[in-house]
């Protein structure tokens, strides 16, 4: 199985947008990418402007080669209604537009499948539902909270399985701090997890301590009790420079478990750049008239 993830928090833009292949089929993961729009009280910079557009085109690149074009909620980072024509001839395997969603991705939704048309080859909503391509198995659990209550939502996880092979992508469970959205990755025991991490860069006002812990010992819980050899970690824990030492426990158990916890930059073999973390220096070292 083939796991490429193309653009992420670590490598400059807002997404989780990811691209797996095995030997049935080739799937597109979330093809979103988008800017905080405010951080330290600043716009995004130019740079960051700049970095939008070529991992926008490297991920239209991923979806012309694509047979499968996923999408686990409404967010702006994890799909784009302005091209709908990279869905063209495309299997979209789509969040329930109108169950267990809130108000503002339902009209998302509707608007997005106004774009879709006909472009698709067929469109099916996948919630708790599993898909199979050859020996291939595309998993998504029920919705679950895009974080720790149903405010903002709700999305899938989604496991893509072939024999013992297996791949989990938790989508934005921002944790994960609750039992069900930990639970598909326990229930699933891949071998690579690529998980979104917890908003520590606004722990105290928005994400809350209690939170955080559970979120800790649900990601040391995954490396104890599961066959991954490599933890991904990246978005919105990515928001955050000192994320490595928030998660000392994390790293702890990885280390004695012989197991790999990374950021999706790393795991890509490309630079850390973390552009929104550091919108500020941005600004200081690239002033903006």
């Amino acid at each position: 199985m083939k796991i490429e993830l193309l653009a992420s928090d670590s490598m400059g833009t807002r997404s989780m947008a990811s691209y797996v292949e095995t030997r049935d089929v080739r799937v597109l993961l979330d093809p979103g990418v988008a800017l905080g729009p405010r951080r330290y009280g600043l716009p995004p910079h130019p740079l960051e402007y700049q970095k939008l557009e070529e991992d926008w085109e490297r991920i239209k690149s991923y979806a012309e080669r694509s047979e499968v074009l996923v999408v686990t909620h409404y967010h702006y980072d994890h799909h784009s209604p302005e091209e709908p024509e990279i869905y063209e001839g495309k299997i979209a395997l789509l969040k329930h537009p109108g169950e267990k969603i809130n108000l503002s991705q339902r009209r998302r939704a509707s608007y997005f499948l106004e774009q879709l048309g006909e472009l698709p080859e067929r469109v099916e909503y996948s919630d708790g539902r599993s898909f199979e391509f050859g020996d291939t198995q595309l998993v998504f659990s029920q919705p679950v909270f895009h974080g720790t209550n149903p405010r903002l939502g709700y999305v899938t996880e989604l496991a893509v399985r072939r024999g013992e092979e297996c791949f989990v992508f938790s989508s934005d469970v921002e944790g994960p701090s609750i039992k069900e959205q930990a639970g598909f990755i326990l229930q699933h025991n891949p071998e690579v997890v690529y998980i979104d991490g917890p908003m520590s860069y606004m722990l105290g006002y928005r994400y809350s301590q209690r939170s955080f812990e559970a979120t800790v010992e649900n990601l040391v819980k995954i490396l104890e009790q599961t066959r991954v050899h490599t933890m991904v970690l990246d978005h919105h824990l990515l928001r955050d420079l000192e994320w490595r030492q928030k998660l000392g426990a994390v790293f702890e158990a990885a280390g004695r478990l012989g197991k790999r916890v990374l950021s999706a930059a790393q795991f890509a073999g490309r630079e850390e750049l973390m552009l929104e973390a550091r919108r500020r220096q941005l600004y200081e070292k690239f002033p903006v008239e």
